[in-house]
């Protein structure tokens, strides 16, 4: 087994008034050259956007791009002609293919919004954009894992153009599961942890801290607290 640890203080930092993020992989004027991606996992961005405020319309390419919103309703305009608000439970996936433009704004006066932007290395280049987002039942990441994205068009949550899975949980204290990587010869999983204390691997993680681990094929997890957790399994080695 192989792993790295991001703990939570040693993120990359931006406050722009409007918009507070951390990035636990380089992004924007953060640039660490030991943290660049973890695999096909190229950016991991913990970001908190101001009441009114938010992102003006700009672009991307061959990218899949997802929006996990933790808290508030964050209003996504693109230039496919959809326009959507995406809220606490849902995932959103944006397939950036040959080129799409969109904006992402928090629309409410009272609130702020707090999402994670997520973004994966595609493994193919130039497909058609694509847009998606799916509410998710929470009740089902009790005590378990929740599959909240696949390869696949057919498997449970959304999909991208990438061989990875993202899991969800929500662990009373004292409580463990167990995950086995669908792809342990070629995947490793970036575990974020979203509340809580956990170990993973006998690696204690606290709220914000990050832990890769590569070469294994499966991770034992045991709350020490009650833990909201957040796992991408994702490919070691990027193919286009």
């Amino acid at each position: 087994m192989r792993s790295l640890l991001h703990k939570a203080a040693t993120r990359g930092h931006a406050n722009h008034g409007w918009l507070e993020s951390y990035h636990s992989f380089s992004f924007a004027n953060y640039f660490n050259p030991e943290r660049m991606q973890f695999g096909a996992l190229r950016v991991l961005n913990d970001d908190t956007v101001s009441a009114g405020m938010g992102f003006g319309t700009h672009p991307h390419k061959n990218m899949e791009i997802i929006s996990i919103p933790l808290e508030g309703d964050l209003e996504h305009k693109d230039s496919m002609g959809n326009t959507a608000v995406i809220r606490s439970g849902d995932i959103q996936v944006l397939s950036a293919g040959t080129g799409i433009t969109h904006s992402e704004y928090n629309k409410n006066r009272d609130q702020q919004v707090k999402f994670l932007q997520i973004w994966v290395l595609p493994n193919k280049q130039n497909v058609p954009p694509r847009y998606d987002q799916m509410r998710l039942d929470i009740k089902d990441r009790k005590n378990k894992l929740q599959q909240v994205l696949s390869p696949s068009l057919d498997d449970a949550g959304v999909w991208i153009h990438q061989t990875a899975w993202f899991h969800m949980a929500q662990l009373d204290a004292g409580k463990s599961v167990q995950y086995e990587l669908k792809a342990p010869t070629a995947n490793g999983v970036y575990a974020f942890v979203l509340d809580g204390e956990v170990q993973i691997n006998e690696q204690s993680l606290v709220t914000r801290d990050g832990y890769g681990v590569w070469e294994v094929e499966h991770l034992s997890i045991n709350a020490t607290k009650d833990t909201e957790l957040l796992l991408l399994e994702v490919p070691m080695s990027i193919e286009h």
